[in-house]
């Protein structure tokens, strides 16, 4: 800010140092003289003692010259430089060294100069005093006369200060009359050329404006222009090497973005300017679809002749594993040296599907997806065409071991397809990168390869199904449910974990396909076919409508023949579906136990036909019913088919008969049968007029489905298939709880009826009237434990109604009469 020459000002000084008495160099005192030194005795040279001596001072009494102090930096650095300033006139004490080489004798004065001393000496302590006051009053003057000189140079330095700030102050109010005067220039300069910056930005406006126009022009020319290149580069004599080349992808961009603009200029013709749109659309159909056929014969040229190099490898050896290396590994290693072709076709197949195999929504998903399928099917038949050895050698090995066993040979079949199945599914996925799942749209992947019925294709379970089916036609209906079983068990029931391998999951999928499209249809029909011939048109010869003995404690033992076959093929239907399959909604199920019950109901009429009477010891047409129908309700409960009881599973290997020989669902079917108590007839028979019609004690209360059965079934009539029928005729369930409760009470009503009788209740009580009781009894008590021996809770229910019903119709008659005799 401020220049050297501003401070020249000030003079220099220089400072003058007094002159000092004169003394001997060798005398440098450095102890006080009122202090004796403690070495005198020991210094053996010392001859005389030693005068008086003089301090060596310097004495003067004029002020220090002035020099140039430091300015201070703030207020506060005022007393800095005050005391260094004082401490540079304060006279230095000089320190003395002792000179070993030096005694006392330096200190010895000589004659001549003791005798120029003054005669008359003053005090010592009196000159140290008045030297003291002279040196403090020296002090206080150079203080006061260094802070007067300090006050001097800050005026100075101030007053020139606020001149500079003076010329500063001038040349910022001539610099702000120039800027001013600059402005209003500069506003003229604006006003005069304003017109002129509008005009420059219309024109920028306008320039931009045609360069957006003629953009968007040279943009959708482009469209056009590209027609005539496309078609000299297709129609070409060497067309067909362009899709060994990686600009053939380019081309069917730049065709994919030439369709697309026109398919959108066509749509929106009302608001579109751009002619023949139409016509340049079904151009550039035209050239993709003679690009992808360029395509299409390049892919097959080169499969031929790698199949043919491969087939003829295969058909030289006869290694298994060589054959397997030579028609996977070798044949992915030849297909895909091909330059850019197999890039070109996962490029095509991409545009027609997804990754998933699901179809596109572009706009030419349907040409590519054309070409795509045709790809497909030229690709199975070159596998189909130059494997077919390999294929035939697994037939003839898989009929051979069929010879031995059905069910081995088999499993081993599966086994093997389901290797070879997902091994083609990687081969497929490798060349044209995608991998076709399941789905149940007709325009995906999967129904495409689906439909190739000769060879496995990863999606097509059809040729297992077929290979499997001409062995299994000759074979009996436990090995097919044992190879359905195996299956079942083997690929779909065992839960895997979240890291299971694709080939794990792949032979879920395969089995699960294999069992729903194929399989279970086919074991379905080998059910129907031996229910028609072992139960609906079964011949039954008269010893079977005969109720025999329990044998082993398996109350099916003694069931009616028809009836133990329906429960084998129902354990059997269990053993080898999965639990979905074996409810209500099974036709098998379903025909089973309609075939069954109508069976029951022909053996029924049959033995009312013969007109016995219960009594006389023969078979009782509703107590065969009662037993057959229970053994099949129990059975069906067992296996939870059609009546699920909360998540209490039944084995699926349950044997005839409940597993255990047992009816241990009976007081289950029985709460089922009966939803009142029994006392709920006897109760309903008081001041009623239910109670005049015969019979109608026992359930009368029941639900609308025992309306029907009300009268029961009379004694050597046919049976009404409408009794048990009134409820659903689909619900094969319902009609056999339905003909159940009818026989029960027509049994018990009937043996109601028989006890009175022998008790001669009808007699009017007569005491003769009840000698054959006990015969009656006994016979009743015989046919119930020979029907259901082991079974005491069967037995005691059934009589337990029996005897309600007949106090029930005893108590009704004993109204009657006392209501004719009131009359």
């Amino acid at each position: 800010m401020y220049e050297d020459s501003w401070y020249s000002f000030v003079p220099e000084l220089s400072q003058h140092q007094p002159a000092s008495v004169t003394q001997s160099t060798g005398h440098r005192r450095k102890q006080s003289l009122l202090q004796q030194p403690n070495n005198i005795a020991d210094d053996a040279d010392a001859t005389e003692p030693l005068p008086v001596l003089f301090e060596d001072q310097q004495t003067t009494n004029s002020p220090p010259e002035p020099t140039l102090s430091r300015r201070a930096k703030s207020y506060s650095d005022f007393y800095d430089i005050v005391k260094a300033q004082l401490a540079i006139h304060t006279p230095k004490k000089k320190r003395k060294r002792r000179r070993n080489d030096r005694s006392w004798e330096s200190l010895a004065l000589a004659d001549s100069a003791a005798a120029g001393l003054p005669a008359e000496e003053e005090d010592y302590n009196g000159t140290l005093e008045r030297k003291e006051l002279i040196r403090a009053s020296q002090q206080e003057y150079l203080f006061v006369e260094l802070l007067v000189l300090i006050l001097g140079l800050y005026h100075d330095e101030l007053a020139m200060t606020e001149r500079h700030l003076g010329n500063l102050v001038a040349d910022a109010d001539k610099a702000l009359k120039v800027l001013e005067s600059l402005c209003h220039s500069f506003r003229a300069v604006d006003d005069q050329t304003s017109s002129f910056q509008a005009q420059c930005d219309g024109l920028l406006a306008e320039k931009k404006r045609l360069e957006t126009l003629a953009e968007s022009v040279g943009t959708d020319l482009q469209y056009y222009t590209y027609l005539d290149s496309a078609t000299r580069r297709l129609n070409a004599p060497g067309a067909g090497r362009l899709v060994e080349g990686g600009s053939f992808a380019e081309i069917l961009t730049t065709l994919d973005s030439c369709i697309e603009f026109m398919i959108r200029n066509v749509t929106n013709r009302s608001q579109s300017s751009y002619r023949d749109a139409e016509s340049y659309l079904a151009r550039y159909q035209a050239l993709l679809t003679k690009a992808l056929h360029l395509l299409e014969v390049g892919f097959v040229n080169h499969l031929n002749k790698v199949s043919a190099e491969v087939s003829r490898q295969v058909a030289a050896t006869q290694s298994e594993s060589a054959r397997h290396a030579l028609a996977y590994g070798r044949f992915e290693e030849m297909v895909l040296e091909s330059y850019s072709l197999i890039p070109n076709v996962q490029a095509v197949v991409q545009k027609a599907y997804d990754q998933d195999g699901q179809p596109s929504s572009a706009p030419n998903a349907d040409i590519y997806a054309n070409t795509a399928n045709n790809m497909f099917h030229s690709y199975w038949a070159a596998r189909e065409r130059d494997f077919k050895i390999i294929i035939q050698h697994d037939l003839d090995v898989f009929k051979t071991e069929a010879k031995d066993s059905i069910e081995t040979a088999s499993r081993n079949f599966v086994k093997q397809c389901f290797e070879r199945s997902d091994s083609e599914a990687s081969l497929f996925r490798t060349i044209f990168s995608i991998d076709a799942h399941y789905s149940t749209d007709s325009q995906s992947a999967f129904a495409v390869l689906k439909s190739q019925r000769t060879v496995l294709t990863g999606a097509n379970v059809a040729p297992i199904a077929t290979n499997l089916q001409s062995v299994l036609q000759g074979s009996d209906l436990q090995t097919i449910c044992n190879l359905v079983g195996w299956i079942t068990n083997e690929y779909l029931l065992p839960e895997y974990d979240e890291d299971e391998t694709p080939f794990v999951g792949r032979c879920r999928e395969l089995a699960a396909r294999l069992l729903a499209e194929h399989l279970w249809a086919f074991t379905d029909a080998f059910f129907e076919a031996e229910i028609a011939k072992s139960i609906t048109k079964a011949t039954v010869p008269p010893e079977a409508l005969k109720i025999e003995p329990v044998t082993n404690g398996d109350i099916a033992s003694n069931a009616f023949p028809p009836v133990k076959r329906a429960l084998q093929l129902l354990v059997l239907f269990d053993q080898s579906m999965p639990k979905e399959r074996c409810q209500r909604n099974s036709p098998v199920v379903f025909k089973l136990i309609k075939e069954s019950i109508a069976s029951l109901q022909r053996a029924e009429g049959r033995l009312k036909s013969t007109g016995i009477k219960p009594s006389t010891g023969s078979t009782d047409p509703d107590l065969f019913m009662i037993k057959n129908l229970l053994i099949l309700k129990n059975e069906l409960m067992t296996l939870e088919i059609g009546d699920v009881r909360g998540n209490q599973a039944a084995p699926s290997s349950a044997l005839l008969g409940g597993g255990s020989g047992k009816m241990q669902h009976f007081t289950q079917i029985w709460d089922t049968l009966r939803p009142h108590n029994l006392l709920g007839g006897l109760i309903s028979s008081f001041g009623t007029l239910s109670t005049y019609i015969p019979g109608s004690s026992l359930w009368s209360s029941a639900s609308p489905s025992n309306s029907g059965a009300g009268g029961g079934t009379p004694v050597g009539g046919t049976p009404r298939l409408g009794t048990a029928g009134s409820a659903d005729p689909d619900d094969a369930n319902e009609q056999l709880d339905g003909l159940l409760r009818q026989s029960i009470v027509g049994f018990t009503r009937r043996w109601a009826g028989v006890l009175n009788e022998a008790r001669g209740v009808r007699n009017g009580g007569s005491i003769l009237g009840g000698k054959n009781v006990g015969k009656v009894e006994r016979e009743l008590e015989e046919m119930l434990e020979r029907a259901f021996s082991g079974q005491p809770e069967v037995v005691g229910k059934l009589k337990e109604a029996i005897q309600i019903e007949a106090e029930a119709q005893a108590q009704s008659l004993g109204e009657k009469k006392s209501s004719v005799t009131r009359v």
